[in-house]
Formats: C-alpha cells, structure tokens, sequence
C-alpha cells in the first residue's frame, strides 16, 4: 500500500473514533422533539363519539281541558326501535317540562318494551306503576293514552299497545281500566 492510501485510512478511522465518541457522550443521538401543540395550545384528545338526537313528541294532560297536549323533546337516536320507545316511555316519566300534568307516577320504572312485527308494543312496568297510580276511572284512561298515542304517534310500526305490570297480565291498572286486552291509539283526544 501506497503511504497516502496508509495515511487516508488513518485520517478516515479517526474520524470515524471521533464521531463516535461523540455521538455515545452526547446521551445516544438527537433528542427526539415533541410534536408542536396546535393552536390553542393543548394536544387534540380522542373525539369524543357523536350522539346522534331524534325529535319526538310527548302528549301530557292539560289542568283546563281532559285533552292531550304535545311537547317536543329530543332522545338519543337507537338502532333499534325497542330502545328509542323506551326512551320516549322514560321521558313521559319524568314528566312535563312545560307545567302539565305527569300520567304517570313519578316512582315508576319502565322494565321492557317489546315490539311485534304485527305492531303490538308491549310495555312492562314496575309495580309501582299501579301501586302509586291515583285512583278513578278518568285518571287511568288519561294514562294509558298518554302512553298509546305518545308511542304510535311517534312510531308508525306501533298499532296497539298492551300495558304488563311486573312482567304480568294485571285485570285492572288501578281497578277501573281494564289492562287485559291491548289498547288502540285515540288521536281525537289530542288538543289541536
């Protein structure tokens, strides 16, 4: 080998030494920078999901007329229709927001809701639906068409509606309406 080529390597295996004696000292390397925060100045979070909000309409007495009255609200949009009809149930429960009255009593808890391709929906409630439920003929009609004509309003599927009260067949809701048979919606009692 020629003395340059020597002299070459030489040059080149120290450099080699040097730079990586350098880059073992200065703690492995570059640092990794972070990611600038955007605009605003905070890191983007994970998104939140999209609740996707149905309007429906709810029918409550009136303390002026025996008339059923609507109110707008809006439930959380269902892939299925059970779920949505629950949500309408629930809202009936928990009364009016526009100072009429509730058909139902406040204690009570909706257990399940089925739907029949025929149209027949079945709702089952919790004892206290009956048990709590003011007395007279007048008041129990009011109640089973706040719930027949809110659901059928709001979902055309819905034909009739059959009221269970911990998941049984009960003769009376509060011993004047008979609950053994299914129920039609009545569109003539509501206000206009």
């Amino acid at each position: 080998m020629t003395r340059s080529r020597i002299l070459l390597l030489a040059v080149l295996s120290l450099s080699l030494i040097l730079l990586a004696g350098i880059f073992f000292l200065s703690g492995g390397g570059g640092t990794v920078k972070e990611r600038p925060p955007e605009l605003g100045g905070k890191e983007p979070g994970p998104q939140p999901e999209t609740v996707e909000l149905k309007k429906v309409t709810l029918f409550f007495l009136s303390e002026t007329d025996r008339l059923l009255h609507p109110e707008e609200r809006e439930i959380v949009s269902s892939p299925t229709p059970e779920r949505e009809a629950a949500r309408v149930v629930e809202e009936l429960i928990k009364g009016s927001r526009q100072g009429l009255i509730s058909p139902l009593p406040a204690e009570t808890r909706l257990r399940q809701v089925y739907l029949t391709k025929e149209g027949t929906a079945y709702l089952d409630f919790s004892r206290e639906f009956s048990e709590r439920h003011p007395s007279g003929s007048s008041a129990e009609m009011d109640t089973v068409y706040c719930l027949v004509n809110s659901l059928a309003y709001n979902f055309k599927s819905v034909k009739r509606v059959f009221i269970l009260v911990n998941g049984d067949e009960k003769e009376t809701l509060s011993g004047h309406i008979g609950l053994t048979k299914a129920f039609l919606p009545d569109f003539a009692m509501i206000a206009r």
